[in-house]
């Protein structure tokens, strides 16, 4: 995806991953164009009774999910002039902050640009997948002893550590929220068709490529997205955590020392169900932390909290409050979550939906204010009577739509969090928001 201009996919919707990724990016992405035939082998594309060729340009709108024949000249988005200075009106007249989600220095570079106040999700998962260390991550997950994957997190951590550092620096002491690995890991690892990908594999752990196959297909789920991921994953590895803490919490060490910076690392423990869950893992981050402090020579404050992404958390955020020291609402998985539908397959059936008037609009790119939006308020509301300085934000991809924004704004959120190109837009939506609320609209 990386080297794309653009993304134009037959299957999926607004916030499947590719979507999410490319919104992250920068990259123009039509996401679940369901009138395209393509044919891989011939390298065609056809809409009707139009064949495209390898070589032929289309047009992108991601905006709009338009699709246009030829080359259509574009121009570098920027905030500047008379756009900057209205900017500049939007943001002394809101009241909530605008973070961005962003997984590398240079997304966070483009987000500060366009006037982020701080990240609101480091997607470390993300940072996994560069060349020079899947290799690493790979051998970490087929590990068989705790010790195996101790040493592939050994040749991790120096990687997700500099991550962490140029972004600190990008962020010139501005916030961020590292969320700790969530996806499955059969995600990290070559599919059993991958013949050559699964032969290195097998060089490099020293085993045959028949027991790869074999511990790949150990990993396999029905049902992955509520599989063995998130906090789970650290429940069952905790040297997965261990290994993150360390990173993040060098990484603020080093450049704090060297910039000077007030860093305050944000912690965030992802697909909590229950209090007791987040209490393993951030014992295994205040552990760690200890650990760290003691070698540096010096202490950072520090935060844990988690994504509020599974109903049952909203409904007990009271207790959960009594261990996180901040909630920040996942509200790509809680829609999914809450309305039992796949947002890489409600594509199929969503149009359904508007033409006999059941949905007026997709769930996963404007908030169900009536549905979702309770819980969001209710955990906002149990979470507060346990800590009232709980800091509340949203980072699903609701967090980039003006009436999503405008909702979380009623509800006391302290910020929203959304990808670097609609940055603008939640500003703007923020004073909108805090506009009104002073009309008495």
């Amino acid at each position: 995806m990386d080297f794309s201009q653009g993304i134009l996919t037959v299957f999926g919707g607004m916030t499947s991953h590719a979507a999410v990724v490319a919104r992250g990016m920068g990259r123009a992405a039509v996401v679940g164009c369901g009138a395209l035939k393509i044919d891989e082998e011939a390298k065609t594309l056809t809409v009707g009774d139009k064949v495209y060729h390898e070589g032929d340009f289309i047009s992108l709108d991601g905006s709009t999910g338009n699709v246009y024949d030829g080359q259509i000249a574009t121009v570098e988005a920027s905030i500047s002039g008379e756009f900057a200075r209205f900017m500049g009106w939007a943001d002394a007249a809101r009241r909530l902050r605008v973070r961005t989600n962003a997984d590398t220095p240079r997304d966070t570079k483009q987000a500060v640009k366009f006037g982020a106040e701080g990240i609101g999700l480091c997607r470390t998962e993300h940072m996994f997948f560069e060349a020079d260390r899947i290799a690493a991550v790979r051998e970490m997950i087929l590990a068989d002893t705790k010790e195996q994957r101790e040493k592939a997190l050994a040749k991790i951590l120096p990687m997700q550590q500099g991550d962490f550092e140029a972004m600190y620096k990008a962020l010139e002491g501005k916030p961020m929220t590292v969320r700790y690995l969530d996806p499955p890991l059969h995600e990290f690892v070559p599919h059993v068709d991958m013949k050559e990908e699964i032969d290195e594999l097998a060089k490099n752990l020293g085993i045959t490529s028949e027991e790869v196959i074999h511990k790949i297909n150990a990993l396999h789920e029905s049902n992955p997205m509520m599989g063995h991921r998130g906090c789970r994953l650290a429940v069952t590895y905790p040297e997965i955590a261990e290994m993150q803490t360390r990173a993040v919490l060098q990484a603020a060490i080093d450049v704090t020392r060297e910039c000077g910076y007030n860093i305050v690392p944000e912690i965030m423990i992802p697909l909590v169900g229950s209090k007791k869950e987040l209490a393993f893992v951030k014992s295994i981050v205040d552990e760690t932390a200890k650990k760290v402090f003691e070698e540096q020579g010096m202490t950072l404050e520090y935060h844990v909290g988690t994504m509020i992404e599974i109903p049952r958390a909203a409904v007990t955020a009271d207790e959960i409050a009594e261990e996180a020291e901040f909630f920040s609402f996942g509200t790509n998985d809680l829609t999914q979550m809450t309305f039992g539908f796949s947002r890489d397959d409600a594509g199929k059936f969503l149009g359904a939906y508007y033409d006999n008037k059941i949905f007026e609009s997709d769930p996963f790119a404007r908030l169900d204010t009536d549905g979702v939006g309770k819980l969001v308020q209710m955990a906002a509301k149990l979470g507060r009577q346990t800590r009232p300085n709980l800091k509340l934000g949203i980072c699903g991809e609701h967090g980039g739509d003006p009436s999503s924004v405008m909702f979380c704004h009623k509800v006391g959120l302290n910020y929203v969090s959304c990808s670097p190109f609609r940055v603008p837009i939640a500003r703007l939506a923020a004073a909108h928001a805090a506009i009104l609320e002073k009309m008495g609209k």
